[in-house]
């Protein structure tokens, strides 16, 4: 059987007999085991970045681009074998997949500006033969905690961005997935960057409280769950750290009377039920706003939902393929008969569904819910899964209200061809990413993620500029160049400076 090990310092490092499985979402089998690895085991990637880190920290932006630049090209060339890989282990479609590479691609494209993002601010004759400047200097060593559900893009948000900037990265993947990461951090290494500056360690929870205990280790990126984001933050500040942690959603779309209802519904389709809504941008709850937009959104939704296809990850017709394990098939189920415990009309039932020949993998038909209530937990939860939640709306306050009380901030979306409406929507609705006729507002790689409450720990976003300073440090340099021309007794030099 396959086994998948630790990258570290340019090659692949085998330690430890602990080990986790990592199964074909499409058969219900085991196809792999991936090392989990120890303290021991990371310290060994401290040292190799430690060891490579003057070296590249000292390397001029130029040529940090341009390894970037090469790293590209060679994801572009492997696009396809990528995506394969990634599929076989994720569950999703593989030209979803592609599209998980290729979001991450264009954050390399981004870091590949670095030269431009990296420039400092000039202030000359800030004072009396005084110049003030500023320079962005490299943390050190960051280190990224990546879920499986992205298992190509979010590492590339992480690690491209950290080393652009002039640092050592170490990443710990999901074990569910983990063979694309370190595919990746091989490329990087083809593409020419120094050994150690890029290393991949596998691992639980073990793992991870390594990470964030760690002093040689100054800033965290965290991608998963809200109460593991909550503890990531907690824990790494505790120890010192700059840590970004992103959790859970549950990110609405509110469709207002005069919205395109063909179009919100092909829209909505792809949103909640695409890569099996294993999206933390996901769209998994609609508000119609107005009884009659409710009857008549639903009446569209029927047909389409009735003709999506759920296959296997290399079905190239297939919308959506199998969840990522049993375990979490398991779980969606649980929500689903728990909306139906607590009153909601369940249109859709996708539990118990079967593909002909590939009967133990890990599917879920989509699952329709209408009439869904604030007060259900079921609302209240993210999900997680191929489950698409009506609430009902009486006016545009409350469409307002519902993603603005909710606990998790991290997208919503509004459908309509009123501007005046979808300005007034966008200024007060207390979430950090809006689309407006768009279902899935990430933003593009020169601007920045980042989800707000329980979404989102921390003050700065992922990539784009707010990247470029999370993985900085700022430096004011105020310098004076004396002409000997000074005299006196100096007296001036016991008052605070000032620059009048």
């Amino acid at each position: 059987m396959r086994e998948i090990d630790h990258y570290i310092d340019g090659s692949t490092y085998t330690s430890g007999d602990r080990s986790s499985d990592v199964f074909d979402p499409n058969q219900g089998s085991v196809q792999a085991k991936v090392r989990l690895g120890t303290a021991a085991d990371l310290q060994k990637a401290i040292d190799a970045a430690n060891a490579a880190l003057p070296g590249w920290a000292a390397t001029n932006p130029q040529r940090r681009a341009r390894v970037m630049f090469k790293f590209k090209e060679l994801v572009e060339a492997n696009m396809q074998s990528l995506a394969e890989l990634l599929a076989s282990e994720h569950g999703k479609v593989v030209a979803d997949a592609k599209g998980d590479v290729q979001r991450g691609l264009e954050v390399i494209e981004f870091a590949c500006s670095i030269p431009q993002a990296l420039k400092g601010e000039y202030t000359v004759g800030a004072g009396p033969g005084i110049d003030v400047y500023s320079m962005r200097q490299p943390l050190g060593i960051g280190a990224g905690i990546t879920p499986f559900n992205f298992p190509a893009m979010i590492p590339m948000w992480m690690f491209g961005m950290a080393i652009a900037c002039g640092n050592a990265f170490i990443l710990k993947p999901s074990e569910r997935d983990p063979s694309v990461p370190v595919r990746l951090a091989e490329l990087m290494k083809e593409a020419g960057l120094p050994d150690g500056i890029l290393n991949v360690v596998h691992g639980d929870k073990e793992m991870v409280d390594a990470i964030l205990d760690h002093e040689d280790i100054k800033a965290v990126s965290f991608v998963g769950s809200s109460d593991i984001a909550q503890y990531i933050y907690s824990r790494g500040t505790a120890n010192g750290k700059r840590v970004q942690a992103f959790g859970g959603a549950k990110n609405h779309g509110i469709v207002l009377p005069d919205a395109d209802l063909d179009q919100v519904v092909n829209d909505l389709t792809g949103a909640a039920f695409g890569s099996a809504g294993e999206r933390c941008m996901a769209l998994p709850v609609v508000v119609p706003v107005g009884d009659d937009t409710a009857d008549a959104l639903r009446a569209k939704l029927l047909p389409a939902i009735d003709a999506l296809r759920v296959g296997i990850s290399t079905d190239a017709e297939a919308h959506y393929g199998p969840v990522v394990s049993a375990a979490h098939r398991a779980r969606i189920e649980q929500y689903i008969q728990m909306g139906v415990d607590e009153g909601a009309e369940l249109v859709v039932d996708g539990r118990g569904f079967k593909l002909q020949g590939h009967e133990e993998g890990f599917f879920i038909g989509p699952t329709l819910f209408d009439h869904v209530k604030p007060t259900m937990k079921s609302y209240q939860d993210e999900i997680f899964g191929p489950v698409l939640q009506i609430v009902r709306a009486k006016d545009f306050e409350e469409a307002v209200r519902l993603p603005s009380q909710h606990e998790y901030g991290n997208g919503v979306a509004i459908f309509t061809r009123n501007g005046h409406a979808a300005r007034e929507f966008t200024a007060r609705v207390n979430v950090g990413m809006v689309g407006i006729n768009v279902p899935i507002p990430v933003p593009v790689s020169y601007h920045s993620f980042g989800g707000w409450k329980r979404s989102g720990f921390g003050d700065i976003g992922q990539y784009g500029m707010e990247g470029m300073r999370f993985w900085t440090k700022n430096k004011v340099v105020t310098q004076r160049w004396p002409d000997g021309s000074a005299a006196g007794d100096h007296r001036e030099a016991f008052i605070i400076p000032t620059m009048g």
